[in-house]
């Protein structure tokens, strides 16, 4: 939690420390996203799930999967140390395209956000924002199978350009399932 301001941020309040969660008759089911690996922690001692999406504070300088991969190995360990009685969720968020028409090689063949960014959240903050994969169905897997968080968490999350449509969206994640995720195993 990054100073939190008193009296306003606490873990029954934590709006304003870019947190959220959602309460349902069954306890808390779900965690707001983790910009830290101290958030990350702070939601595993809260019983929420994690969602790590393509954006963290960059906190080793190492490549944003590697970093990310920490950061739920962090979040199991906290989770597991907090005697939470359930497993825990983890997703990640990742943009993947696999390149198997024209029109996917127009929009996305050609090069591009091949390898992570950094740039600053405020004046103290850097951040790491993860690199977005487009390549050949074959050369994705491969580049896919790289990805150390990918390996860590448990579900998937398919960011997808929704300025380019339902139909092409749709194609899009159908491309995945089709020629990539029988290769890693993903269902």
């Amino acid at each position: 939690m990054r100073n939190p301001i008193p009296g306003r941020c606490s873990p029954t309040r934590p709006a304003c420390c870019g947190s959220s969660r959602i309460r349902t008759a069954f306890g808390i089911v779900s965690g707001g996203g983790a910009g830290s690996n101290a958030t990350a922690q702070w939601a595993a001692r809260l019983g929420m799930n994690l969602q790590s999406s393509t954006l963290k504070d960059d906190e080793t300088g190492e490549p944003f999967h590697v970093q990310q991969a920490r950061q739920i190995r962090i979040y199991r360990e906290a989770w597991k140390e907090a005697g939470h009685t359930r497993t825990p969720r983890v997703s990640v968020s990742r943009s993947i395209f696999a390149l198997v028409n024209d029109r996917d090689r127009a929009y996305f063949g050609n090069g591009g956000k091949e390898q992570d960014s950094i740039g600053y959240i405020d004046e103290n903050t850097r951040a790491i924002f993860g690199r977005s994969y487009a390549a050949e169905p074959d050369a994705l897997i491969e580049e896919l199978k790289r990805d150390e968080a990918i390996a860590e968490a448990d579900t998937l999350l398919l960011t997808v350009p929704n300025q380019l449509g339902v139909d092409y969206n749709a194609h899009v994640i159908e491309a995945i399932l089709k020629h990539v995720a029988p290769a890693l195993g993903w269902r």
